[in-house]
């Protein structure tokens, strides 16, 4: 019985080995390869056009007149919930420095709920629908929320994965100057 008890510790041993091997080499190789690929501070925004809630297209990354706060969503993510509304707070306060977009992950949605969550949450900043992903397939979006603040060329200052605060747009106002922004 002894012998049989060492037989087994020692399987399990090599067995919790291996996983944590291979475990840690995917985690190094999956965190090195999206860092890579991700879009973020410096580089040009993707260009895509989505229709926004009645249908017409609206231009997301490219030139643009002001500073941009660029918001990925769902409505089944709790997180979004939370910060839906310091964005329309956000909005209110700094809609006149700074333009607000908001992207509904239609693919990774249901359209419906989508809306309902607009009503739901008082929005009035414009709403685009990503029904294809394509939007979120260019912007290597895969948790959500997650923000992109862009100047007036089209260049990627800020990506914040997670939620935005008020706070946090403040900060990005008086960072990037608002209207007066960098580029």
């Amino acid at each position: 019985m002894n012998r049989k008890m060492i037989f087994v510790a020692l399987v399990v041993a090599a067995l919790v080995v291996v996983m944590v091997t291979q475990y840690t080499q995917n985690k190094d190789e999956s965190a090195s390869t999206s860092a890579e690929i991700k879009p973020k501070a410096g580089f040009d925004a993707p260009v895509v056009e989505l229709p926004d809630l009645k249908g017409v297209n609206v231009q997301v990354g490219g030139i643009g007149q002001q500073l941009r706060f660029v918001n990925f969503w769902a409505a089944w993510c709790g997180p979004c919930e939370l910060e839906a509304p310091e964005l329309q707070e956000a909005f209110e306060k700094y809609g006149d420095q700074m333009s607000f977009l908001g992207i509904n992950s239609t693919k990774n949605d249901r359209e419906r709920d989508a809306r309902n969550f607009v009503v739901e949450q008082k929005l009035t900043f414009p709403i685009v629908l990503d029904r294809k992903g394509d939007a979120t397939n260019q912007y290597k979006v895969n948790e959500f929320p997650t923000s992109f603040v862009l100047d007036r060329n089209g260049k990627i200052l800020e990506r914040i994965n997670g939620v935005v605060t008020l706070a946090d747009i403040e900060r990005i106002v008086k960072t990037y100057g608002g209207d007066r922004n960098h580029g």
